[in-house]
């Protein structure tokens, strides 16, 4: 090999070695703006139409287009009775429980509650729910044990759960429809039955109090 040869070779790998240094240092580039050359242009560049942009497609020129008429969403069941007085006494007389003296229900009855009703409702159903007792919600909320809940039919309840009752939110977007009635069964058969109880203590230590009070006063 002449020293031309090696001159030549020397040169070539010179530049081959420049041009490695030059593409790692390029490819190697912080800047987001630029981030090179993309191999597949049509997934990082999604032909996809933003929902409210406008969709030559569809006859009104929208992209985000209503429901078909006369369909509802999967697991989602209509409900016709609305946040009323004559609704809600219909409610009960239309709708059942589905899980009416079911104990199986309970369990997960009680987490719902838990999470959706406590809060206000408190943990016995009283009204006195940590929302009130610490006075960031200055109303009293209903007590579920009161006389007029107590002999409301289940489908009562559950269209107040639904769409709710005076100052109380609809709970029907959060909740689905199995899920209020297994509320509505905790309530019926754990709350209800737990207050009789509370009260019948309760009027009797009364009776006991009164009856020693009255044997402590003089004949």
């Amino acid at each position: 090999m002449t020293i031309f040869d090696k001159t030549y070779l020397g040169t070539i790998k010179t530049i081959g070695l420049g041009v490695l240094m030059l593409v790692s240092v390029s490819s190697c580039d912080k800047d987001r703006n630029k981030p090179g050359y993309s191999y597949f242009p049509d997934m990082e560049q999604s032909q996809a139409f933003e929902t409210y942009t406008s969709n030559p497609n569809w006859e009104n020129g929208r992209t985000n287009q209503l429901p078909v008429e006369g369909t509802v969403p999967r697991e989602m069941i209509p409900f016709d009775f609305e946040k009323t007085e004559v609704n809600r006494t219909w409610a009960g007389q239309e709708l059942e429980n589905p899980f009416a003296n079911d104990a199986s229900v309970l369990e997960d009855g009680k987490r719902l509650y838990d999470i959706y009703c406590m809060h206000c409702h408190g943990d016995m159903g009283d009204g006195k729910g940590h929302l009130y007792t610490s006075q960031k919600y200055l109303y009293l909320p209903a007590d579920l044990n009161s006389e007029k809940i107590r002999t409301n039919p289940d489908g009562e309840i559950f269209q107040v759960i639904t769409v709710g009752y005076g100052v109380m939110g609809a709970h029907g977007a959060q909740i689905l429809p199995d899920e209020r009635w297994k509320i509505v069964s905790y309530i019926r058969q754990e709350l209800h039955p737990k207050a009789e109880e509370a009260a019948k203590v309760a009027e009797q230590e009364a009776g006991a109090e009164g009856e020693e009070t009255s044997s402590e006063q003089p004949a």
